[in-house]
């Protein structure tokens, strides 16, 4: 049996241009099971987003922790329950959908009440290298899956060191253009920057063993997981903050270097916002081959985030630096830009294997202010912590101990009984 994919128009991660969504059914796999994710809709982009609600991100997966909506940017919601998908969590995708797509709740119920769909998914029983991201997996295994299932699986590309390193980064682009964008209006995994590696990279495990759409944030730490190991590739991320028709969206990719060339992977709507060939000679012509295809879609770069280079290791417990280098585009000339970008990348390999301290989450952050926001009345008013002088810093200059003369230098040596 196939399945249906309903795919809507595509349009990028900040572009908004088209009034209705024109569904086309393809053979392409899904899982119509009450647990997994199964449709691809593609939100009405001239409709105005609805008021931001509990566990909805902006657009652009740039800060998965965001509840609130940037400027008229589209919503979407964040699968907090994990996989497979809670009942609320369920429920609340198909209402979203239902809401959004211009077949509304006939278009929904047509695919819920599908007995001609599979039911059920068998997942691949992969096995990881620490120190090599693409996991090795056992055909035999991958064969019998394939006879019983249905629904077909992207299989993980295989990296031989015989094969030219700018061969494997595009295996890998294509491995996460299989698993497709996700247009259902719900991330379904959860990604927290303030996160160790080790953490993100066993979420990255947990993509590849479901095989769900992801949006671009999450095909960054996919990126991330299946470049480990290679040698010569430097990876860090590239965040774009775009404006349009007043409204602000966000985007990521992530950066690659490769003999001092610089490419890109990542995932969009717009085949032009995710993968780069490592070819450029700096990051500069990459970043401005990014601001070209912003431009061809009528969106103007106004901000610019640039982290610095990822560890291979993914059981270290450091952070990613998202965004080492912040440049407001619209107030800098194309000069001084390239200058900055130029710089930023001598500081990459100047501070590769260095841990930089990182600064407070932003659930931390929020708590210490609701904390100081609801003190006891009793206590005295905020402000910056008094600290309490210590005795030596009491004492004036002129009352500090003198050292005590040395007789024996002076005397000479004497010898007591």
């Amino acid at each position: 049996m196939n399945s249906r994919w309903l795919k809507g128009c595509a349009y990028p991660e900040c572009w908004c241009d088209s009034t209705a969504v024109v569904a086309a059914p393809q053979q392409e796999r899904a899982v119509m099971e009450e647990e997994e994710v199964v449709v691809v809709v593609e939100e009405v982009a001239a409709r105005r987003p609805a008021p931001a609600e509990e566990g909805m991100s902006a657009s652009g997966d740039e800060d998965d922790n965001s509840r609130e909506g940037v400027g008229g940017g589209s919503l979407f919601y964040v699968n907090r329950s994990g996989i497979p998908l809670d009942k609320s969590t369920w429920e609340r995708m198909w209402s979203h959908v239902a809401r959004v797509h211009p077949g509304g709740k006939e278009m929904v119920r047509s695919i819920r009440q599908c007995t001609e769909l599979p039911k059920k998914q068998l997942s691949l029983l992969l096995t990881s290298s620490p120190h090599w991201s693409a996991c090795v997996v056992d055909r035999t295994v991958a064969d019998r899956l394939a006879a019983v299932n249905s629904v077909p699986v992207p299989s993980l590309p295989t990296l031989l060191p015989a094969v030219a390193m700018l061969d494997r980064l595009k295996a890998i682009q294509k491995y996460m253009m299989d698993l497709q964008y996700n247009h259902t209006g719900t991330q379904f995994f959860e990604i927290r920057k303030n996160r160790p590696i080790a953490g993100l990279m066993d979420l990255a495990r947990d993509m590849v063993r479901e095989a769900l759409p992801i949006k671009c944030l999450e095909a960054v730490i996919l990126a991330i997981y299946l470049t480990n190991g290679l040698p010569g590739v430097e990876r860090f991320p590239l965040s774009f903050r775009t404006r349009f028709g007043g409204s602000a969206f966000r985007h990521v990719v992530l950066g690659v270097c490769v003999g001092g060339r610089y490419g890109a992977l990542g995932l969009s709507r717009r085949p032009e916002l995710m993968f780069k060939a490592a070819t450029h000679a700096g990051l500069a012509p990459l970043v401005a081959d990014f601001r070209q295809a912003y431009s061809s879609y009528r969106h103007a770069v106004t901000r610019l985030k640039v982290g610095l280079y990822v560890p291979h290791d993914p059981r270290s417990f450091q952070q990613v630096e998202w965004r080492h280098l912040v440049v407001d585009v619209s107030r800098l000339s194309g000069e001084e830009l390239r200058r900055d970008l130029d710089k930023h990348a001598r500081d990459m390999k100047v501070l590769k294997g260095v841990t930089l301290p990182v600064s407070p989450g932003k659930e931390r952050r929020k708590s210490v202010a609701s904390t100081s926001s609801t003190s006891s009345p009793h206590r005295a008013p905020c402000g910056s912590p008094q600290r309490r002088a210590s005795r030596v810093e009491k004492l004036p200059l002129a009352a500090e101990k003198k050292p005590e003369p040395n007789f024996l230098m002076e005397e000479g040596y004497k010898i007591r009984v």
